[in-house]
């Protein structure tokens, strides 16, 4: 069934004449209002976590005004704004917002008065004089649109297909918070409905030995809602699976220290145009919920900068500037690998790796022996992301040939106890890693660090996160197909491997 019925305009020539009329489908537009209630966002206090998505679009597009925005049945209402004071609110005929919700894709409106709609409306007639307008709608698992993200400017522009894109992932970045938010809440009301029901047995009953078993079994179910909180939202922080990307092979390992902790270690794989990806590893100081939300708006602007521009330094610079900028970070900052991949003629690849902070990467290339050459990847330089302004990051590149591969790795690992007491460090996994013979390979080298580090007395004592990459040879891999492993643990059992 159709959500909503367009209706050109029949005056349109060659030149823009503005975008067409969307009349909502009375159904679809009744369910969206539930969806909305069902939330209970309207009228909410200010959210540091909408904020960020607001100030985020604003610094991403560079534009004056951004905002993120609930469209009930007669109003447009602000849950966040950038740049846009003493408005709240307003009503959604004519309106902006209320066009731009009626769309699974993103609006654009180069000029607004050029738009049939947008000419009228109080932010394009008023003292801001709004001349171009964009917004990608916020919906939910089961296609409601709630809102809208958006950008505006007081002069025309245009934006790519990317920018477009873009700005979709910041409206889903503001879905996922709202489901955070729900389920929050729900978690809250449950805990009041089952601490009555308590006091209420423990009025009638009135025996201790009751009370008691009672109370040993909620706290277990506690300990386990608690755990599973943590792995859930663990998981959020994670990519569910590594892409497959043509001519590598990838393999990655996450274990938590605890399970009742969210850690601060992160990685992922994305692709970029002209066929390049792009990967990154890092670790965010501290745990917990702070930890998790500063990993969240790294892991997310990490992806948002390398679209703008790739190049390791300056996505790195733009991490650098949004934790510094970001008030709810507070003194968070983190360490992190940012790297760039371009495939070449040879069946390789170009590497250009960027280091804030972090330990060295591991290059790994077999010799004319069958040994295996270890390269610590290692640039000079690299100073801690979120710590200060003037931060400068450094930047290495190689090449990686068929047959060569790169370990990525949190200070987990090298942080992690020898039967002796000392600590295993870069000496000890430069030995181990020279220990190996070829071929080179991404997943035989994640499975063997992880069993190296199960082989330790006390395991690790902190979270360990694993990212490796290998260049298989073109006679180890049918058909040219490579593929892409994922795999993940968490303290103290072990879940085993996800592939």
């Amino acid at each position: 069934m159709p959500q909503q019925v367009s209706v050109p305009d029949e005056e349109a020539g060659p030149e823009y004449k503005g975008s067409p009329r969307v009349v909502p489908d009375p159904d679809v537009e009744a369910a969206r209002i539930a969806a909305v209630r069902r939330y209970d966002i309207l009228d909410t206090p200010p959210d540091g976590a909408f904020d960020r998505v607001a100030s985020l679009a604003a610094r991403l597009f560079d534009v004056p005004v951004a905002t993120v925005t609930i469209v009930d049945t007669d109003r447009i209402w602000f849950k966040a704004a950038h740049g846009l004071h003493d408005m709240a609110e307003l009503g959604r005929d004519p309106g902006l917002c209320g066009s731009a919700v009626l769309r699974d894709e993103a609006l654009v409106i180069p000029d607004t008065l050029l738009d049939d709609v947008a000419q009228s409306n109080p932010l394009v007639t008023g003292p801001m004089g709004v001349r171009f307008y964009a917004a990608a709608p916020i919906v939910t698992t089961d296609g409601h649109r709630l809102g809208t993200v958006n950008i505006l400017d007081t002069k025309p522009r245009s934006i790519t297909e990317d920018d477009a894109a873009t700005l979709a992932d910041l409206a889903a970045i503001v879905m996922d918070e709202m489901e955070l938010r729900l389920a929050a809440l729900a978690m809250v009301r449950h805990e009041q409905e089952r601490r009555a029901a308590e006091s209420w047995h423990a009025e009638i009953e009135h025996e201790r030995a009751e009370a008691e078993r009672r109370a040993r079994e909620q706290a277990e179910k506690d300990k386990a809602a608690i755990a599973a909180f943590a792995s859930t939202l663990q998981r959020t922080l994670l990519p569910p699976a590594l892409p497959v990307v043509p001519g590598l092979e990838l393999a990655c390992h996450y274990r938590t220290a605890s399970v009742h902790d969210v850690g601060g270690d992160f990685y992922d794989v994305f692709p970029l145009d002209g066929g390049r990806w792009a990967f990154f590893l890092g670790d965010v100081c501290g745990k917990g919920a702070e930890a998790a939300a500063v990993t969240s708006l790294t892991r997310y602007t990490l992806r948002a900068a390398a679209q703008i521009d790739p190049d390791p330094r300056t996505v790195l610079g733009a991490l650098n500037n949004a934790l510094l900028a970001d008030v709810s970070a507070g003194s968070r900052f983190c360490t992190a690998i940012f790297g760039l991949l371009t495939p070449d003629d040879t069946g390789g690849f170009h590497v250009a790796v960027a280091t804030g902070g972090h330990p060295p990467a591991y290059h790994l290339r077999p010799d004319e022996t069958g040994q295996v050459e270890v390269v610590a990847v290692r640039p000079k330089g690299g100073m801690l992301i979120g710590a200060l302004p003037e931060a400068q990051f450094a930047q290495v590149t190689f090449h990686m040939a068929p047959g060569e591969g790169l370990l990525l790795y949190t200070d987990g690992l090298t942080e992690a106890r020898t039967s002796d007491g000392a600590m295993l460090g870069e000496e000890g996994l430069t030995a181990f890693l020279r220990r190996r013979t070829a071929p080179v390979s991404a997943t035989t080298l994640v499975d063997d660090t992880v069993v190296l580090l199960e082989s330790l007395p006390d395991g690790a004592g902190d979270d360990v996160a694993l990212l490796a990459l290998s260049v298989p040879r073109c006679e180890t891999v049918p058909d040219q197909a490579v593929s892409a492993t994922a795999h993940t643990s968490a303290a103290p059992e072990p879940t085993g491997q996800e592939r």
